[in-house]
């Protein structure tokens, strides 16, 4: 009994079934027309599984971040006008008490560390939105993971 590729037992065209299928498929076999496909060893297949769960996360958390932004220039915050990365330490405090419902454009600057320091006259700016009743709604769960 071998594993073989789907792709490489073409039929004649014509009516199909099961039957003429796996007669056909046993011509070429007896043949020596089929070859084998690679199965690889089982610690393989598991590191392959595994590599396919991380980037499935990879791109959860990816959609989730853009949700995220979407939801803030929605609300017309611009803070990924001033900091470089919307999802580093100081924007990521400042997301996070907008969560919490802080929505002072002062006091969410005031949460600059770093270089952003020294553009709190800017970030002022950049966080003077306009948040309505449906921009709670949103799940903020990926603010707890990172």
């Amino acid at each position: 009994m071998i594993l073989a590729n789907a792709r490489h037992i073409k039929n004649v065209p014509g009516r199909k079934t099961d039957v003429k299928d796996s007669e056909w498929i046993c011509k070429l076999l007896r043949s020596g027309l089929l070859t084998a496909s690679f199965v690889p060893p089982q610690a393989i297949r598991d590191l392959r599984d595994l590599t396919r769960y991380r980037q499935k996360l990879i791109q959860a958390v990816s959609a989730e971040k853009n949700r995220i932004q979407k939801v803030l220039e929605d609300a017309n915050v611009k803070l990924s006008s001033v900091a470089s990365d919307t999802f580093g330490v100081s924007a990521g405090k400042m997301v996070r008490a907008i969560i919490s419902g802080n929505v002072d454009p002062v006091s969410l600057a005031e949460l600059a560390v770093g270089r952003l320091k020294g553009k709190k006259e800017k970030l002022k700016e950049a966080l003077q939105g306009h948040f309505r009743n449906h921009h709670g709604f949103y799940d903020s769960g990926i603010f707890g993971s990172y």
